[in-house]
């Protein structure tokens, strides 16, 4: 199948490793001109130059703080002149430190604010105008299943990825009849560091091993076993490409059947 991505424009967000450098890797894939960012130096170039083997005019790489307004401008401002306005947009970040919601403090609230839910908006508001000049656009938010069912010890990551839902639900319908859909995709548990780390913090809280908290967890999830992150981006490229037009408003769970929900 043809995605239609073959030299449109995505930038994705937090993609140094993890599940923002599997959606990259599709996209470029695809065809796609890629920009990939992080926070730390040396992961964001191994990224670089695992992505830019025999795609090296394709790919950009660059040094983003995504809680940092300015950093973000200047980054979409850079993939701008460098190929022309942005026409998919993954919206990615570091997720908020796991705790429970009696721990939380006014500090705690606002950084996950900035990092979680903020940094996403800010974003979407840099390459939204010229996606509706365009009429076409695509906005793919990597959020998490926490938003369809709260998870114990993930109070913040609960918290802000729902009202980033909220957001985006809200904007899909202000924007569906410019041509620009807007959707997120709530990951499971996919094999990355991510949860690794989040394992281990579990079993800090229960005594058992990560390892024991991650067999416990796989249990419960009916495909039997933890996402491939090429799996993911697989997806992400789909949701992004021509053929996903009619696709908006949706927060997609995809978490190997995990989710009990109807809807």
């Amino acid at each position: 199948m043809d995605l239609g991505l073959t030299d449109r424009v995505a930038v994705c967000l937090a993609s140094s490793d993890g599940l923002g450098l599997s959606a990259a890797r599709a996209l470029l894939a695809e065809g796609a001109r890629v920009a990939i960012s992080g926070r730390d130096p040396g992961r964001l170039e191994a990224a670089r130059a695992a992505l830019s083997a025999g795609a090296d005019e394709r790919v950009l790489a660059e040094r983003v703080d995504v809680a940092d307004d300015a950093a973000l401008a200047r980054h979409v401002e850079s993939v701008r002149a460098r190929w022309g306005p942005v026409e998919v947009l993954v919206t990615n970040a570091g997720g908020p430190r796991p705790g429970t919601a009696a721990e939380l403090g006014p500090d705690d609230l606002e950084a996950a604010y900035r990092l979680t839910l903020r940094s996403a908006v800010a974003a979407i508001r840099l390459v939204l105008p010229g996606m509706r000049a365009a009429g076409w656009g695509r906005v793919v938010a990597l959020t998490s299943s926490t938003v369809r069912q709260p998870l114990p010890g993930l109070a913040l990551s609960n918290t802000m990825r729902a009202g980033l839902t909220g957001y985006l639900k809200t904007l899909a319908t202000e924007v569906a009849a410019d041509g620009v859909t807007v959707n997120s995709i709530c990951t499971g548990m996919f094999d990355t560091d991510r949860l690794a780390d989040l394992f281990a913090a579990r079993a800090r809280r229960s005594g058992r091993t990560a390892e024991e908290e991650r067999a416990a967890a796989v249990a419960q999830i009916p495909a039997g076993r933890v996402g491939d992150p090429a799996e993911f981006g697989a997806l992400v490229a789909f949701v992004a490409s021509e053929r996903a037009a009619f696709l908006t408003g949706v927060a997609l769970p995809f978490d190997g059947g995990a989710s009990r929900h109807l809807l």
